[in-house]
């Protein structure tokens, strides 16, 4: 079987359309220059029905053409011209039922089908089924972002990631959960949302067998595995596994403490420790130690608490080997090393190496 490129007016920058022409037990792509390429005997079937529906769509078009010419000759009813109001779709995917306006869009369509991409980025080689995919993939290495937000002037690659941006401005979240009703401001979070209902993880780290509902998430976690920390603070040098963990904690320079209690009006640089902090005025300790009954406001306390009952003393120092059950501890007890005192008296300017210690000292002054 050969495809041989179909001479069109239409528009080329979408990948070419193709044929379909009967030749005896070989099966070959002819493109712009002569290029040979076997078919997997899987794919074969796809392709025939795709030569079917082909041939079907040329024959819905001649009919379409000639109820066309029926109703530019004011021959057509007046029933059946209110119903043209609507928008047809008549062309219709044999592989996976869905619809178009016009014949062209189905050809651009069924190249999913194929699985062939025949756009390719040269910078990192991504490859693509259109042509106007790819050059908005471009953008990104240029690094160029002419969509800018009117309200808070973040700027971006692609005006529909832009529109989508705007409605966190608006605050409306139309796409609502059907399972617990947690609702979203775009319809892919949502779809990525119901994985956790259905209990898929189809993302497996090949590291330690865990599991995620996004590939996103595997990739993040996969850092944790080689222990790179991509991404620096330009204030202190702090590495990063996440360039969102960086982002929060560049609102610590910054000085920016946007989440503020309702109750106390104590404010905060994370939204997490914001929400920590709430259960401190609800009373709720919702974690509890299986050993000894203790309960705790935070599931971090509760896990470090935990080491306690192990014995476990991961952390340990490199100047003098002794071994702590928390990495706050074995900070503090670097500072013995160093020789640092970063804690004064503000009454007599005498220095500690711990927070603990000056308060202390600060009520010999009362």
């Amino acid at each position: 079987m050969v495809f041989v490129k179909e001479e069109s007016e239409e528009d080329m920058s979408e990948p070419e359309t193709w044929r379909i022409k009967q030749e005896p037990e070989t099966w070959r792509i002819k493109n712009e220059e002569p290029e040979i390429c076997r078919m997997k005997e899987e794919e074969q079937g796809g392709l025939i029905k795709i030569k079917e529906e082909i041939q079907d769509l040329n024959e819905v078009e001649e009919k379409q053409q000639v109820q066309k010419d029926h109703d530019v000759n004011g021959e057509k009813s007046a029933s059946c011209s209110s119903q043209n109001t609507k928008v047809k779709k008549p062309f219709r995917c044999s592989q996976c039922g869905k619809c178009f306006t016009d014949r062209s869009n189905l050809r651009k369509h069924m190249v999913i089908h194929t699985g062939m991409k025949p756009f390719s980025c040269s910078q990192c080689g991504t490859s693509y089924t259109r042509k106007s995919t790819l050059k908005k993939h471009m953008i990104i290495h240029t690094g160029i972002k002419p969509f800018a937000c009117s309200q808070c002037g973040n700027s971006f690659t692609q005006k529909s990631t832009l529109e989508r941006h705007m409605i966190t401005h608006t605050g409306k979240k139309p796409f609502d959960c059907s399972q617990c009703g947690k609702t979203f401001t775009d319809k892919s979070k949502l779809r990525t949302h119901m994985l956790i209902h259905t209990g898929i993880k189809p993302f497996v780290c090949s590291e330690c067998g865990k599991s995620f509902t996004q590939k996103g998430h595997l990739n993040s976690h996969l850092l944790t595995h080689t222990s790179e920390k991509p991404f620096s603070c330009s204030k202190c040098g702090k590495g990063f596994i996440h360039k969102g963990n960086l982002k929060t904690h560049m609102l610590i320079h910054a000085g920016i403490k946007p989440f503020t209690c309702s109750q106390c009006g104590k404010t905060f640089t994370h939204q997490t420790a914001h929400k920590n902090h709430m259960l401190i005025h609800t009373g709720e300790k919702p974690f509890s130690c299986s050993q000894c009954g203790k309960t705790f406001n935070h599931q971090t306390t509760h896990k470090r608490h935990m080491l306690i009952h192990t014995g476990e003393k991961p952390f340990s120092c490199s100047q003098c080997g002794k071994c702590y059950t928390h990495k706050s501890t074995l900070n503090r007890h670097m500072l013995i090393h160093t020789g640092k005192k970063p804690f004064a008296c503000s009454q007599c300017g005498m220095t500690f190496t711990q927070k603990g210690n000056c308060k202390v000292h600060m009520l010999t002054h009362i």
